[in-house]
């Protein structure tokens, strides 16, 4: 039996290439493989060297290495490389979990986190945010949500499509929650690196837990989509192992030049998450004034990390014929909250260096609306 479609993914194929601003991207300013070449001066004829064969298929040994230095108690060999964050979300629900197994999701999410396991037939249950001015997320209900017989909790942290971020108390808690149950947590952090205030970031979910998977990208804090390379960390030998045998009716093995490219650009991962932070900080003033001179026809919270954010439209109750009508009078893309499950709300996207003219062509258009 086939899963439902993605629906985001559709919308994102029926109008990402087809308009000419995205104001809803959820990644960062992409960089050129020109850029960087340039931050090692080896690197292009290594490249023009490398050997298109086959490649290892938990991922070459310095991309591991590269990443095992993201954590603090993660060693190269609890690394393993996917192509992009979906195949390894995809691959550790599947290698984890059978059907009637009781999971814990935390919503608004990423359409994959929630509906591969209940594809996989599981008993899902939502941790879901709640909305009163602002998102917020609540202990209390997932200590109501937790039982003997929960196999896995997913939390999101900095938050798609929110913005929101877990204080270290909250975190820490809800992991010794899930340790009182012997439950796996599976952590999206393909956001991390990316807090407003450094101050705010957390520690890594596989770090704190050793039965703990913490999931990571080159396509958002590092501004790398086109390379394709995700990953998962973890301390559990027995996830490591499932995963990697399912790995290998997937992909097998990733791209050689990708996982050149991706090791390069781990090396200088600092130097490329503060270029985007600038520019995330940049349009954040901006979102901020352009929201409050429209404060009649949304309810704008500030996020606190990442390059994302959910205000709520006040005017107009259908979000999706909102966007919709944005994308054909303007050519500027939206994505309605909908597809996220937090309808009447829509999702921003503020990572990129032409947000301003952006902004500007879909304040023309919202007018007219």
């Amino acid at each position: 039996m086939r899963p439902p479609p993605f629906q985001l993914e559709r919308f994102f194929a029926a109008h990402e290439f087809n308009t000419r601003y995205k104001l809803s991207s959820s990644d960062c300013e992409s960089w050129t493989i020109e850029e960087l070449i340039a931050f090692e001066p080896a690197a292009e004829q290594a490249l023009k060297d490398l050997w298109l064969g086959y490649t290892e298929s938990t991922g070459a040994p310095g991309l591991r290495h590269e990443i095992a230095r993201i954590y603090q108690h993660i060693a190269d060999d609890q690394v393993l490389v996917h192509t992009g964050a979906e195949e390894a979300i995809w691959t550790y629900m599947n290698a984890l979990l059978n059907a009637g197994d009781h999971v814990i999701v935390q919503t608004p999410c990423y359409q994959s986190l929630l509906q591969v396991p209940l594809h996989i037939g599981c008993d899902v249950t939502r941790w879901q945010m709640t909305y009163d001015g602002g998102w917020d997320l609540h202990l209390a209900d997932l200590e109501k949500a937790i039982r003997p017989e929960t196999r896995l909790v997913v939390m999101n942290s900095p938050h798609n499509p929110t913005g929101h971020q877990m204080t270290r108390s909250f975190q820490r808690q809800a992991i010794e929650l899930a340790k009182r149950f012997g439950a796996r947590v599976f952590f999206d952090e393909v956001y991390r690196e990316l807090e407003h205030d450094q101050s705010d970031r957390l520690p890594a979910g596989c770090d704190l837990y050793d039965r703990a998977t913490s999931l990571g990208v080159m396509s958002k804090t590092y501004g790398l989509p086109g390379l394709r390379i995700g990953w998962i960390a973890t301390q559990d030998a027995e996830t490591y192992q499932a995963m990697a045998e399912l790995k290998d009716y997937t992909t097998m093995c990733n791209s050689a030049p990708s996982e050149f490219l991706a090791e390069l650009a781990l090396r200088r991962r600092n130097t490329l998450a503060q270029r985007n932070l600038r520019i995330i900080r940049e349009n954040l003033a901006r979102l901020d004034v352009f929201f409050a001179r429209h404060a009649d026809r949304f309810e704008w919270q500030r996020p606190i990390a990442g390059p994302i954010a959910l205000p709520k439209l006040r005017l107009h109750a259908d979000a999706d014929t909102f966007c919709l009508e944005v994308i054909r009078k303007a050519s500027v893309m939206l994505v309605p909250g909908s597809l996220f499950s937090a309808p009447g709300h829509i999702r921003i996207g503020f990572g990129r260096r032409n947000l301003p003219e952006a902004l500007e062509a879909f304040e023309t258009a919202m007018m007219e609306i």
